[in-house]
Parts: structure tokens; C-alpha cells; sequence
């Protein structure tokens, strides 16, 4: 058991309020928040003590100045000008309140519905909301503030308006750094629809920075109210708030300032305190914006049919995946990437396939890709691509959620980030039962606390109403591979899942893997580093590098009919008990090209030991060595020349790639 899970259930649930309550504790965020809450008492109580004191007409003290009787002096009706601004705190709030609730509604839907309508519509509301940001605030509340008219109701609309193309672009930012996180890829491959997506797990994940700006733009809010009041299109009479009772003092702020500074000082300290508050949580809390950029989409050519796909082994077997010249485009600012270039693979029903190769190979892409969990602006184009006999390209989403949030499972590689953070683990899994096996709410969670039973979570029923931090990393991954098996899988995508743990428990999660592919006749799709791991728990290896597969090959002939020079030297670069410690560890000499900027050519040829002219002038397509084993390559390494290769690719370490 871990340390974790003997942790109280109370301390769970405090653990966001004790987040701002951290807040307070800091010297500004104490003075501030305490100065919210007099001002918050002021608007409750004023009316309530001194509203009819506020209301009382006295002619004999018309214009009065400050005195004994009335501190702050009187208005041109004689009414006591202190109990007037004290009695105005309540409906200066309340509109402000209201503008900023309305802003922040309204700037959240402008900011999520791109991710819900269709792509061109959703291209036109970001548009607007980025012509509408360039536009200064009090403009825009001006502008909206004459077509609604004057009067409280048209303030309250026009500056709600005002405020919300930033806070859409805000959501809009903080959305897009939330949507690359693998616990959203993980609700998406499950079939979570997209309007269940944003509101069960993006909009909770920025909620707290949405509240922190909500509480400055409150500040804002409060003197644009005050602002439109004074020039007379915010309240009118008999209803009175701060600006407006600072028009009525500015005539006399020759004779007597004390009318027009009282409300200024109150707007000025009530605006003061929401900004100083709302720093402070954003200080503590660590929230801030990012910027994106947004490149036009530009398509990616489909190519032709692979024509050596007939020539396959088990090619009379329907295959769980087929991937024939797949091609994964991204646009950046000096033009289009292309971190897969051509990738071809089956996998069949109850078979392990491997992916091994450097980083920034193409290994990940690849499964993202094959999952469908890339959307535009990347580009995603391949000859066939087709899960189950079911076109992935072709197929409308709605057809393809169900199919891929039951048949299709994936195992991220970070289990920290796989989950939902504020959201318990059953909780998850029980959402996959209840989109797609129509499971009532109860019996979605039995079905969870089943699975995690099935993965071999002890306590499951325990486990399953405990979150994501109270689970180690590798009851993680074990509950991640349970959220699979909520459906039922016909593959697998592990993407680097034993990365982060330990050896033992790289051990478990794996030998998982294979008691799941051999009892279910589960497909499984391996990435990792570690050539051998996937050497010793898949049945066929893809070495993939630049992009491209370079080999492909039974995993029992890896170590002893593998051909080309980099798998060679993948395998050289593995230490053993026999290495000699006495000599430099073997590296591949130099770096993989980054994607976008792979030679013209073999990508490998710089770092080759064998390369001539004709590899820096073409790329070898792929060719078929034996049955079942495939190479591109011009120069294949023969059986007497392992020793050669292994020496060649021996070098210090200065320099080179581990």
C-alpha cells in the first residue's frame, strides 16, 4: 500500500480550498481580501441601517457643507451625502457583479464553442473575438451602451459585452493548453462526446484562472459602471450608485470637494481591493496566460496505395490496424513539418508489435495519429488507415466514438497526467460505461471497481473514490489499463508506459500487458525506447527513425538477423553483463535531424558507416529481405560484418546519442 492512500478523505476534499486559503495568508491578499469583505458587509448592511437616513429631504439644509451633523455635507435636496454613499455600496457592487458574471459567461462560451461547431464556423467566432479584443474596453461599453440605451439594465449589458472578448480570448488560451494534456487525449479515445469534453474537463481544469481574472476584471468592472453613471447612461434617478453621486458632487468641488472625493475614494478603494486580491491569488496560485498562434491549415496530398502491402505476410488476415503511407503534417512559422513520413504497419488480432527508435523518431505521432487524436490545423493523409475493417479518415465522428471508445485503448506515457486531476479514479472509469454501454451511474462504478479488480488494484472498491495523486505510478498505469478494459479492446496503444517507473514495476505493468493480450486476444502496439523490452514481449518490431520505418522484423531474429545499420547499432549501444567496463559504452556518432529538417535522402546517411552518394541523393523504399522482414536500406549489414558495425559505432561518449 502506498504512503498515499492512508491519507484522510477530508484532507481530499480541502485540498482546492486550502489553495486559496493560501491566498489569504499572504500580506496583500490578507489586507485585501478583509478590505472585500467590509465593503461586502457595507452593501448587506447600509441599506438595511441607513437607507431611510439616506432618502430624508431637508430643505433647510440645501448644499450644506461638511458639519457636526452631516460629516460629508448635503446634496441640492438636503439628503445626507455619507449615508448616501454608504447606501450606494450595495447597487455599485451589484451591477458590477453582474457585468463581470455576464462577461466571464459569455466571453466562456465565445472561447469554447470553436472546439464544438463545425471548423469554418468556429474559425469565424475566433475572428470576431480577436477583431473585438483590439478594440479598447470603455470604447466597446460606450458603443454597446448606445444601442442598449440608457439606464441600469443597458450599463449592466454593454459592459458585460465589453468585457467579454477578453475573457474569451483568456478561455480560448487556457483551453488550448489544457486540450494537450493526456488525460483530455485519454476522455477523447474513450468516445467522451465534445460538449461533455469541455464541460467535465477542460472548463473545471481553468476554472481557477477564469476566477482569479473574474475577480480583477471586477475591479475594472466597477469603474467603468462609475464612468458610465457619470456621463449620465448608467443608473438613473431616483436610484443613485457611486458615479452617479460623483456627477452630482463635481459642480460644487470648487466650494466643497468633500460630495465628489467620497465617492471616488469608495470606487477607488473597492476597485483597488478586487485588483490587489485577484493578484494575489494569481501569485500564489501561479496562473497566467499563454499565447498561441494559429497557422492556416494547408492539406496534405493523400498518397498512392502502398504497392508491396500484397506482398506481406498474414495478408489473407484481416487485420486489427492497417496503416499504409502515413503522413502527419504540422504548420509552424517557417512552413510545414512532417514528423511522419510514409509509415506502414499492420497489427493483427491478438498480436504484440513493437516501436523502438530515438526520440523525435515519430513514434508517438504516429500513434496519436492512428488514434485519431490529432485535429486540425495538423494534417493527418495515408493511402489506408483503417481500424477493424472501419476507414479512420473517411468515417464521420459520430460513427467512429463509439467504435474507437470501446475497441481502442491507450496507455499514456506520464500516468500522473493521464487522469483528470480534480475527478476520482472510478469516477473516470465509470464514464466510459455510462457513454457507451448506456450504464446507470452506479452501475458504471461497480463496473470500474470490477476493472481496477482486473488489473490487480488491491481494495478496488477503496482505490476507485481516491484521486489521481493518492495512486502511485504504477497503480496508475494499472488503472489507466483498467479505463481500457471498460470496453472491449481489441488493441491496445501503450505509448511509453513503463518510462517513469521504477524496474519492478516496469515488470508488472508489462507482464499486465501480456496476460491481458492472452486472455482477451487483445492486439497490442508497444512503443518504448528500450529495444529490449519490446524484444522480449512483442511477437514483430518496427525500428522506426526520422519519421519512416527503417526495418521491420520478427522480434526473435532482432538480435540475430537485424540489417540495417541503425537497428545494428541500437542493439550495439545496449549494455550487458559481458560489456567491458573497461571501454567507452557504444553510441550512434551524432543526433537524429530534427523534423523539420531531415536531408534530402536516407535520413540516416550522416551518422552511417556505409553511406555513398546514391543514399545522399535518394531515400530507399522499403524492401522485402526474407518473409517477414522488411529493410530500407542500400546496404544491408551481412551476418560477417556485425563485428564491423558494432566497432564502427563504438566511439566516446562526447558527442553522441546514447
Amino acid at each position: 500500500m502506498s504512503v498515499s492512500s492512508t491519507r484522510p478523505r477530508s484532507r481530499r476534499r480541502s485540498r482546492p480550498r486550502s489553495r486559496w486559503t493560501a491566498v489569504a495568508r499572504t500580506p496583500v491578499g490578507a489586507c485585501a481580501g478583509l478590505l472585500l469583505l467590509a465593503v461586502v458587509l457595507l452593501a448587506v448592511l447600509a441599506p438595511v441601517l441607513w437607507g431611510d437616513r439616506a432618502s430624508v429631504v431637508d430643505t433647510a439644509a440645501i448644499q450644506q457643507g461638511p458639519s457636526s451633523a452631516h460629516p460629508l455635507g448635503t446634496d441640492n435636496l438636503g439628503r445626507d451625502i455619507l449615508y448616501r454613499v454608504l447606501v450606494a455600496t450595495r447597487l455599485s457592487l451589484l451591477l458590477a457583479v453582474a457585468a463581470t458574471l455576464l462577461g466571464v459567461v459569455v466571453g466562456l462560451v465565445l472561447g469554447t464553442v470553436p472546439s464544438v461547431l463545425p471548423r469554418r464556423a468556429g474559425r469565424w467566432v475566433t475572428s470576431v473575438v480577436n477583431i473585438a479584443v483590439a478594440f479598447p474596453g470603455l470604447l466597446l461599453a460606450l458603443f454597446f451602451a448606445v444601442i442598449f440605451g440608457v439606464g441600469a439594465t443597458g450599463a449592466v449589458l454593454a459592459i458585460g459585452l465589453a468585457m467579454a472578448p477578453a475573457f474569451a480570448r483568456l478561455t480560448q488560451t487556457l483551453s488550448a493548453s489544457v486540450v494537450g494534456r493526456d488525460f483530455v487525449a485519454a476522455a477523447r479515445t474513450v468516445g467522451v462526446g465534445r460538449i461533455r469534453l469541455l464541460v467535465r474537463h477542460i472548463v473545471p481544469h481553468i476554472s481557477e484562472p477564469l476566477a482569479v481574472n473574474a475577480t480583477i476584471g471586477a475591479g475594472s468592472s466597477l469603474l467603468a459602471f462609475a464612468g458610465l453613471s457619470f456621463l449620465g447612461l448608467g443608473v438613473q434617478a431616483p436610484e443613485y450608485d457611486w458615479g452617479r453621486l460623483l456627477g452630482e458632487g463635481l459642480g460644487r468641488i470648487s466650494l466643497t470637494p468633500a460630495p465628489a472625493l467620497a465617492p471616488c475614494v469608495a470606487v477607488v478603494v473597492t476597485g483597488l481591493a478586487f485588483n490587489l486580491f485577484g493578484e494575489a491569488a494569481a501569485a500564489a496560485l501561479g496562473v497566467r496566460t499563454l499565447s498561441h498562434r494559429t497557422v492556416g491549415p494547408r492539406p496534405v496530398p493523400r498518397p498512392a496505395p502502398d504497392a508491396a502491402a500484397a506482398h506481406r505476410p498474414d495478408s489473407d488476415r484481416q487485420p486489427v490496424l492497417a496503416v499504409e503511407h502515413l503522413r502527419v503534417a504540422f504548420p509552424g512559422p517557417t512552413g510545414w513539418t512532417t514528423p511522419v513520413r510514409g509509415v506502414s504497419f499492420t497489427v493483427h488480432p491478438g498480436e504484440a508489435v513493437g516501436v523502438v527508435g530515438e526520440s523525435g523518431s515519430g513514434k508517438s505521432v504516429t500513434a496519436m495519429a492512428v488514434s485519431r487524436l490529432i485535429e486540425p490545423p495538423a494534417q493527418v493523409a495515408a493511402a489506408r488507415l483503417e481500424f477493424g475493417g472501419t476507414p479512420l479518415l473517411d468515417t464521420e465522428q459520430h460513427v467512429l466514438r463509439p467504435l474507437l471508445g470501446t475497441s481502442l485503448a491507450m496507455v499514456f506515457q506520464d500516468p500522473m497526467s493521464s487522469f483528470h486531476p480534480g475527478m476520482t479514479i472510478g469516477r473516470q472509469l465509470a464514464e466510459v460505461a455510462e457513454q457507451h454501454q448506456h450504464l446507470s451511474r452506479r452501475g458504471a462504478f461497480a463496473r470500474a471497481v470490477d476493472r481496477l479488480r482486473a488489473v490487480r488494484v488491491p481494495a478496488p472498491e477503496r482505490r476507485a473514490r481516491q484521486y489521481p495523486y493518492e495512486f502511485s505510478g504504477g497503480m496508475r498505469q494499472r488503472a489507466m489499463i483498467g479505463m481500457g478494459l471498460m470496453g472491449d479492446p481489441r488493441l491496445i496503444i501503450a505509448d511509453e508506459p513503463t518510462t517513469a517507473l521504477d524496474v519492478t514495476v516496469q515488470r508488472q505493468v508489462l507482464r499486465l500487458l501480456t496476460e491481458v493480450r492472452s486472455e482477451r486476444g487483445t492486439a497490442v502496439l508497444l512503443i518504448s525506447h528500450d529495444i529490449t523490452v519490446v524484444a522480449q514481449n512483442c511477437d514483430r518490431v518496427l525500428v522506426m527513425y526520422a519519421g519512416r520505418i527503417v526495418e521491420d522484423l520478427p522480434a526473435a531474429d532482432l538480435f540475430t538477423a537485424a540489417r540495417h545499420p541503425y537497428t545494428r547499432a541500437l542493439l550495439a549501444a545496449v549494455p550487458d553483463l559481458d560489456t567491458d567496463r573497461t571501454r567507452p559504452l557504444a553510441v550512434i556518432p551524432g543526433r537524429p535531424p530534427e523534423p523539420d529538417q531531415v536531408p534530402q535522402g536516407c535520413a540516416f546517411a550522416p551518422r552511417c558507416p556505409y553511406v555513398d552518394e546514391h543514399c545522399r541523393r535518394e531515400d530507399p523504399e522499403p524492401v522485402t529481405h526474407t518473409i517477414g522482414h522488411r529493410i530500407a536500406c542500400r546496404h544491408p549489414v551481412a551476418d560477417d560484418e556485425t563485428a564491423r558495425v558494432e566497432k564502427s559505432t563504438t566511439k566516446s561518449t562526447t558527442g553522441g546519442t546514447a
